[in-house]
């Protein structure tokens, strides 16, 4: 099973509505169970340098189905997976990515957010997967 269009979409509004409750301007990136590109929003005056990575922090999310602040905790210099941000052509490793799954805990998909710190980053991503239960 894979995140919907409906879903999707949610989310990104959701996360735009907390973005905007926060005064920052993000990029909002969910990506479906195969990590595609399925709904994106960069609100405006949003950096440019942040499209790129909302997108590849909700691929990072779904490629380990782990939020990336915890595998970046884990990627640090003498971790087990040091030097990972350099596989899967290029993965990010600090907050603002976090996987979505659905009723039964399966992963359906994952959001990334970009624009702010990663503290703002990671809220806003966390309203993004609270808005998807709000919609099964």
């Amino acid at each position: 099973m894979s995140i919907l269009l409906e879903q999707a979409q949610s989310a990104v509004r959701a996360a735009q509505q907390k973005a905007l409750e926060m005064g920052v301007k993000m990029n909002i990136a969910v990506v479906d169970a195969g990590a595609n590109l399925t709904a994106f929003a960069r609100m405006d005056g949003a950096w440019l340098g942040s499209l790129d990575i909302s997108i590849k922090k909700a691929k990072t999310a779904r490629f380990f189905d782990m939020p990336t602040g915890e595998l970046g905790k884990i990627s640090q210099p003498g971790g087990p997976l040091f030097n990972i941000e350099h596989s899967n052509g290029g993965l990010i490793t600090f907050p603002g990515g976090i996987p979505i799954t659905d009723s039964n805990g399966q992963v359906i998909g994952a959001i990334g957010v970009s624009g702010s710190t990663v503290e703002d980053d990671h809220a806003v991503a966390q309203a993004g997967v609270a808005a998807v239960r709000d919609v099964r």
